[in-house]
């Protein structure tokens, strides 16, 4: 938020609470709120404060790898202005000439997020999973407050990783913002993606505009919104600081269910909580690019027609999800010319991967299989 803004929104709330007949506590009110906020975002108050460092989210991060049996190598990859992207590789021999895929994780997520697919998928190709930048263990660089310009970091970081790493063309596999910027990647970049691979994508509905005399907003919650639109989105987790690990595992008891086949103890809740409570520049990033209802402000399908016809796209939800598939509905519409699948997964919630791992996979496999007969079906008619 710009600094107008934030003006305004600390006008906003101190002419609420005076109005409420608290004129006298309003400042000193808002003075707390508006310190608390400034503190959330400063990452060298952090260690005295939240119980995390760097080392201790990579320690959280080898505890949800501990069980890939397959062999990785881990690295950060550079790319400009000295950052870096945390990447783990997965290229065995005997599946070094298909297409490989790389996953792109959702807002809040990192790595460690795929651990019950890694092994699978690799099995039959390369598999390249990173930290997106401003997230995990990868740089955390401070983004433009311009959501275009916030995109384009984003896709920049992504084609620079490619190139030094050296891959011609992937399979482009993207979850929530993942997803969302898995697109935004295959517009400017066409020839590089072989098949876009969506699972629950975030921003590509329009933000449905409602007026104030369809649904009037309470006086009450424009104050609250106003008092807390500084804040990133995970700020509250750093806000309370020690006690945030007990937090999210009282918030998010469905993240240890979802990988209860590998894990009984707090290691998901624990790499969650690692994950967020570092310094919030993807976080950030996000905020910037998010409108009014967690819409995007560039939203996806009023610019599908800027993706080339020829990448075929695959949709995947979770039927317990509360993501619109509608839209994946629409992007078929859009597209007649073009392969477009949408898959609803029965029993997943948004972590499709994670709720139906099985099911996940096997999915994945025979979109990256066929993606290899098409690759190959030119040689074999030439040879024939």
């Amino acid at each position: 938020m710009d600094e107008q803004a934030a003006v305004a929104s600390s006008g906003t709330v101190q002419r609420v609470l005076s109005a409420v007949g608290v004129r006298g506590l309003a400042s000193s009110v808002w003075s707390y709120v508006d310190y608390m906020s400034r503190w959330c975002w400063v990452p060298s108050w952090l260690p005295p404060w939240c119980p995390t460092s760097q080392k201790q989210l990579q320690a959280a991060e080898e505890r949800m790898l501990h069980c890939i049996r397959a062999a990785f190598t881990r690295q950060f990859v550079p790319i400009s202005d000295g950052n870096r992207l945390w990447t783990l590789t997965f290229c065995s021999d005997a599946v070094e000439d298909k297409t490989p895929v790389v996953l792109l994780h959702g807002f809040g997520c990192g790595v460690g997020f795929w651990a019950q697919n890694l092994d699978a998928l690799s099995q039959h190709r390369p598999v390249f999973a990173l930290d997106m930048l401003g997230f995990g263990q990868s740089t955390r660089p401070l983004f433009s407050t311009d959501p275009r310009e916030a995109e384009d970091q984003f896709v920049e970081s992504i084609e620079q990783w490619r190139a030094e790493v050296g891959l011609e063309s992937v399979i482009l596999l993207g979850h929530n913002l993942g997803g969302f910027l898995a697109v935004c990647y295959s517009m400017k970049h066409p020839h590089r993606v072989k098949h876009l691979i969506l699972v629950e994508p975030w921003g590509l509905p329009e933000a449905q505009e409602m007026t104030e005399a369809d649904r009037p907003i309470p006086a009450w919650i424009k104050a609250l919104g106003a008092m807390f639109s500084p804040f990133n989105p995970l700020a509250g987790l750093r806000l309370v600081g020690p006690l945030g690990p007990a937090l999210v595992q009282t918030l998010r008891p469905d993240s240890k269910r979802k990988f209860s086949s590998l894990f009984t103890d707090n290691t998901v809740s624990d790499y969650i909580y690692h994950l967020n409570v570092q310094s919030p520049s993807g976080e950030t990033a996000f905020k910037t690019m998010t409108g009014s209802c967690g819409c995007a402000k560039r939203p996806l399908l009023p610019r599908m027609d800027q993706l080339h016809p020829a990448i075929p796209i695959t949709i995947i939800y979770g039927s317990r999800s509360s993501i619109d598939s509608n839209s994946g509905s629409a992007v078929r519409q859009m597209r007649p010319a073009s392969h477009v699948e949408v898959i609803t997964t029965r029993g997943a919630g948004h972590y499709v991967y994670a709720d139906q791992p099985e099911d996940f996979n096997h999915r994945v496999l025979l979109v990256c299989e066929e993606v290899d007969r098409s690759r190959n079906e030119p040689q074999e008619k030439k040879g024939s």
